[in-house]
């Protein structure tokens, strides 16, 4: 059998940092066959400049939107963003699959092995067929009222089954036979409990992914039922909040509609305060989820300005992954990048210093990635046995390599 042998400045197997006196050791396939010590290597030793980690793990992206790179412009913030999304995303069909295309191979060169992807439409199906990433589809429902939950349903259910019908159509050298479809609510201001109740019974055991908490005012929809998501209803000819009004946080008004043993990524989590993640943490507990914290750092910045309280959510020892979202919303869709932007908010606030290593990061984009997307039978990290792919990371983050 032939081997194939890495070394670099440092080794990251998915758990830990290892420095440049481990060699990596796979079959041809990419099947992990150990981490030895430069001494018992023997030759024929590739080394490089950087950092070896298993494949990157993608947990929330919306490849169908890529063909919106730079037509929004940065800092708009949330409300006028979604209002841009929604009036802007009709480009010719061609055009839409071709930076599809262009997108799904900027992640793979990236060294981006699985991702969780959004979408409402089934446009990225045929690029999906012949890919060598591993796809979480999460078919992402709209459904303002409970009239037309059913007949949301419905449709989007048709949505998934163009996405499972593609399974048929697997290229050889891809994971396409592992993909998986499920599917998901878009976010507490765009789904009516009736949707959200048919969304659980249609779930159980699944991944699932919700966005959550990116603005005040989706509290204040809530709170209140009133507040800037208003003018986001006006586009879809709805006058007023459709929602109930509970008096409480929007994740306490719509966590407690999942019941039925689900994973759960709840995404951005920009606005997220912390009596509302000990909320969740033990809704979570008591009836069987599990919820992860998908962290997208770079469109946070680039819609709001902001930044996710990413301390906060370690101090409650958050499971975290990491995340790209789309086009829309990032000036590129790599990993790496989220990694150096944590890195650089870190060194700007002491407490969080304190408590995230680069250890930790890298663990958030690989091996919690990898089980938050239940892949880690395969994926994150360098246990033998596993084909969770082999990259090559800048040190300063600003780029990643797929090397097998």
């Amino acid at each position: 059998m032939a081997y194939r042998k890495f070394k670099a400045d440092q080794l990251f197997d998915g758990y830990h940092l290892h420095s440049n006196d481990k060699v990596l050791i796979t079959g041809e396939s990419g099947k992990i066959a150990d981490i030895v010590p430069v001494t018992e290597a023997g030759d024929d030793v590739q080394a490089f400049s950087g950092i070896l980690s298993p494949g990157l793990i993608n947990c929330h992206c919306h490849l169908e939107l890529s063909h919106l790179k730079n037509v929004i412009p940065p800092h708009t913030g949330l409300i006028e963003f979604l209002c841009s999304v929604v009036t802007k995303r009709d480009f010719e069909p061609a055009v839409i699959q071709e930076e599809i295309k262009k997108a799904e191979k900027e992640m793979y060169d990236n060294g981006v092995i699985a991702v969780g992807d959004i979408g409402n439409t089934p446009d990225t199906a045929e690029v999906k067929t012949n890919s060598k990433i591993r796809w979480q589809n999460f078919v992402e429902v709209l459904g303002f009222t409970d009239e037309q939950a059913e007949e949301n349903i419905e449709h989007y259910k048709k949505v998934a089954q163009i996405f499972e019908s593609q399974k048929s159509k697997v290229n050889p050298d891809s994971y396409r036979d592992q993909n998986r479809t499920s599917l998901v609510p878009h976010a507490p201001y765009s789904i009516s409990p009736k949707t959200f109740k048919l969304i659980n019974e249609l779930t159980k055991d699944q991944v699932i992914s919700i966005h959550n908490q990116e603005h005040p005012a989706e509290d204040e929809l809530y709170k209140t039922g009133g507040g800037d998501y208003l003018k986001l209803f006006k586009i879809f000819g709805i006058d007023k909040s459709p929602f109930p009004v509970t008096g409480l946080s929007s994740i306490r008004s719509v966590l407690p509609h999942f019941n039925n043993g689900q994973t759960i990524l709840l995404i951005h989590n920009t606005f997220m305060p912390e009596e509302d993640v000990v909320f969740a943490k033990e809704y979570a507990k008591a009836n069987t989820l599990k919820l992860y914290w998908c962290l997208c750092i770079n469109a946070n910045l680039y819609i709001e300005n902001k930044t996710p309280p990413i301390e906060m959510l370690m101090r409650n020892n958050c499971p975290i992954v990491l995340g790209t979202d789309s086009y829309s919303s990032n000036w590129q869709l790599s990993i790496a990048k989220e990694i150096r932007s944590i890195i650089r908010v870190t060194e700007t606030m002491p407490r969080l210093k304190a408590v995230a290593s680069l250890e930790q990061v890298l663990q958030w984009a690989t091996i919690n990635g990898a089980k938050a997307l239940k892949w880690d039978d395969e994926l994150g990290s360098f246990d033998k046995g596993k084909r969770p792919g082999v990259v090559l990371v800048n040190t300063d983050f600003s780029n990643s390599t797929r090397l097998l």
